[in-house]
């Protein structure tokens, strides 16, 4: 059962019975006598009124009164839902702290209630705040709640008939109002979901932007608060933000990927081997901010629907990768919708074969040291189309260079392009049939210089200017020495060297060398 029913104070509040002592002027209507008690539709409202001792302030001639009255069906609904009966509601110890947030202590008709408006209930002992909703098609919401018929007039209030039970718990809209969450309030207002997120009996994650994340992604996009407010799309990227059920923090695991309201995308977790979480490209700067309908997370960046590099992996079977990004705790980069990145993709067939040049398995792969850098090393900045590429060098995102070769098809150091140019909102990603490996074995000195070889790539020799008699080293993907001598007449030969990418290593009297190769 809902642990909100019971928590609140037995008896009316002393303001709410000051202000609502009983008497009566002939001739006069009043909400209760000529509203409330005379409906069919209120039998539960009039009986629970009655139990709580209410019946004389709604029959105060004095009162000026907005009262939102549920109809008996509410009522057989919030019984439903506490696994309870109507009769045992009416028992309820904090049943008058119940009615009483249904009461506004002033005159409010359906045409004055604007959308966003917050109203004080005649509630004190618990939250008071009622959030009134106006759509666009002019209905007229009280917190979840309905109106269902409004402004019945009687000469101390009027009343408005609703077909939910409001019940005056703290939700994540409370949360949100009670931080100072500005922006991300006026655009649940606009989009009109206050409805959803203040109902007492729903279960919400909210992962909520500060407003300084909302000014950064205004800026990123070129205009401001406003601009953010006009996106055609912004429901859907506040809904992005929430999830059906509670989630706190320390039910998060590295790589789960979660449901969200918005149908439009998936949400991808990261939890760090230091403790940090991450919600795509966001990270959740303060966690587990209760309520009773859910949880807040607060996060340092907006979420943004997109299909990124990181979906189009997910999506596409891409299993051996993902894993390893997850591992290597990468989603963060890889889903940042506002960076534009190209991602060399190896097939789960290309970690199979690493796996079994390196005498492994994928859990191997999985353990290798620099399994970031093998990871950032198949990614460059940018997005960069299979018809963008020309032969030569290109910087990945971990400071190396691959190789690219035109001469047949799209090769990246040794490996082939299988499937080019598959679009994502940040990016692009090729498909690869070879995992592409960084420098591997070579000693990173202070007296380290990369040097350029000619023809690259090379068949049968390969020639570095200048370093006459220089002692070199070549070295496999794996770190493995296969060739080593002294460079004759800048030259080297390697035609027995089989196909693939290589390092080699020259050193002179006061300076060492290093440089990429590929044979064919």
């Amino acid at each position: 059962m809902k642990k909100l029913i019971f928590t609140f104070f037995k008896k009316p509040t002393v303001a709410f019975a000051m202000v609502f002592s009983s008497f009566g002027v002939f001739g006069q209507t009043n909400v209760y006598d000529d509203i409330i008690a005379l409906s069919p539709n209120h039998t539960t409202l009039k009986a629970a009124l009655i139990q709580a001792n209410l019946v004389g302030a709604l029959q105060n001639p004095n009162a000026t009164l907005t009262v939102f009255a549920p109809d008996n069906a509410a009522f057989d609904a919030l019984a439903t839902a506490l696994g309870t009966t109507t009769s045992s509601l009416l028992l309820a110890p904090n049943l008058a702290d119940i009615l009483t947030y249904h009461v506004l202590f002033s005159t409010v008709g359906s045409v004055a209630i604007t959308n966003g408006q917050i109203a004080t209930s005649a509630n004190t002992t618990s939250s008071g705040t009622i959030f009134l909703t106006k759509t666009s098609m002019g209905s007229v919401f009280a917190d979840q709640a309905s109106v269902t018929i409004a402004d019945i007039l009687a000469d101390n209030g009027v009343v408005h008939v609703l077909n939910s039970v409001l019940l005056p718990v703290p939700t994540v809209v409370d949360v949100a109002v009670a931080n100072n969450f500005t922006t991300l309030t006026a655009a649940l207002i606009q989009e009109e979901l206050l409805p959803v997120l203040t109902n007492p009996l729903g279960t919400f994650t909210v992962f909520a932007p500060t407003n300084a994340a909302f000014d950064a992604l205004a800026t990123a996009l070129g205009t401001d608060i406003n601009g953010i407010l006009a996106l055609p799309t912004l429901k859907e990227v506040l809904k992005y933000h929430v999830l059906g059920a509670e989630v706190l923090s320390t039910a998060i695991t590295n790589g789960q990927i979660v449901a969200s309201l918005s149908n439009l995308n998936t949400l991808k977790l990261t939890k760090t081997t230091t403790g940090s979480v991450f919600i795509n490209q966001a990270q959740v700067t303060t966690a587990n901010v209760d309520s009773d309908n859910g949880v807040v997370h607060v996060l340092n960046n907006v979420l943004l629907p997109f299909e990124t590099v990181a979906d189009i992996a997910i999506d596409n079977s891409f299993t051996t990768l993902v894993a390893a990004v997850v591992k290597a705790e990468l989603l963060p980069a890889l889903s940042n919708p506002l960076v534009q990145l190209t991602v060399f993709a190896p097939t789960n067939a290309a970690f199979d074969a690493l796996a079994l040049a390196l005498g492994t398995d994928l859990n191997g792969i999985l353990a290798l040291p620099n399994l970031a850098d093998v990871l950032l090393y198949h990614v460059t900045s940018g997005e960069v189309l299979s018809t963008d590429l020309t032969n030569g060098n290109v910087e990945m995102l971990n400071g190396d260079n691959v190789i690219v070769d035109l001469s047949n098809g799209v090769q990246i150091n040794d490996a082939n392009v299988t499937t080019a140019n598959i679009q994502a909102d940040n990016g692009v990603i090729h498909v690869i049939d070879a995992v592409l490996l960084p420098l591997v074995g070579i000693d990173e000195t202070t007296n380290l210089v990369t040097i350029s070889t000619y023809p690259n790539p090379t068949t049968e020799t390969i020639k570095v200017s200048n370093l006459e008699n220089a002692a070199f080293e070549i070295i496999d993907m794996l770190g493995s020495t296969v060739k080593a001598g002294s460079i004759i007449n800048n030259e080297i030969n390697v035609v027995d060297l089989t196909n693939g990418t290589y390092m080699i290593r020259l050193t002179d009297a006061s300076k060492t060398y290093q440089g990429r190769f590929i044979k064919r």
